[in-house]
């Protein structure tokens, strides 16, 4: 299966990274070999494979739901690059 290189720049613009156009030539070559790779397990008898998300069975561990005392709230904003009040101040990140 090949990437086409407008695909591998729609999703670097989804991901908000800057790719140059040699970038995204080599991304391309890339992820169309990664997927050619995994297409091979389309050649493989799965139908008596049970599906699993997990290789260990496991359970869904729970915990009481108790309100506790978190810490030294100043000590933990004075690690804050940048602090408003008794919050972190953060970039923004949503674009009107």
């Amino acid at each position: 299966m090949a990437i086409t290189r407008e695909e591998v720049l729609h999703v670097a613009r989804l991901a908000r990274l800057a790719v140059t156009g040699a970038e995204a030539d080599r991304l391309r070559e890339q992820l169309s070999g990664i997927l050619e790779y995994v297409k091979q397990i389309d050649r493989l008898d799965t139908r008596d494979v049970v599906p699993t998300s997990h290789a260990v069975e496991m359970g869904t561990p729970f915990r009481d739901d108790a309100v506790s005392p978190f810490g030294d709230r100043e000590a933990l904003l004075s690690n804050a690059p940048e602090r408003e009040g008794d919050f972190f101040r953060v970039p923004r990140i949503i674009e009107d």
